[in-house]
């Protein structure tokens, strides 16, 4: 049981690193919540600052300081959750698809405890739709694994 760790504590790590990096890059580096937006090949890919203090698509954006601390709270509780259930499944590629899980919201917790809000800046439109939502690497993490995790269990 305890062997699945070393499959998740590397992807969970890698996954956060990437993000952590990716966002510093991206809020520091290129300076983007002072220009807002970069077109890199659009439509398809766009730079679209976006601070989201709520959950998925900015839903409870408007709720109270309170939020932040129980959202943080809240992604641990679920990391601790989804590793404990994924060793006690004893299935390596469900520890994979945990790793990706954990180490994405990681990452967006960590950025509610350094900026209050998670950076979200990835923008995807296409064929005339505009997409108005913006999202980040941690986001595609935790789908991807949860997905995984569904689709394998």
């Amino acid at each position: 049981m305890s062997h699945l760790l070393k499959y998740i504590l590397p992807v969970a790590l890698s996954g956060f690193v990437i993000d952590r990096v990716s966002k510093i890059w991206i809020v520091d580096v290129i300076g983007l919540p002072v220009l807002g937006s970069v077109d890199v090949i659009p439509p398809y890919l766009n730079f679209r600052m976006a601070w989201n203090t709520g959950i998925n698509f900015g839903l409870g954006s408007n709720g109270p300081e309170m939020t932040r601390w129980i959202l943080i709270a809240l992604a641990v509780v679920i990391c601790v959750g989804l590793t404990w259930w994924v060793l006690r499944q004893g299935r390596r590629e469900l520890s994979l698809a945990a790793g990706l899980v954990i180490g994405g919201a990681l990452g967006n917790a960590w950025d509610r405890f350094q900026w209050g809000a998670v950076a979200d800046f990835l923008n995807n439109s296409c064929c005339g739709f505009d997409n108005p939502f913006s999202y980040n690497l941690a986001d595609v993490f935790v789908f991807a694994g949860a997905i995984w995790i569904a689709v394998r269990s």
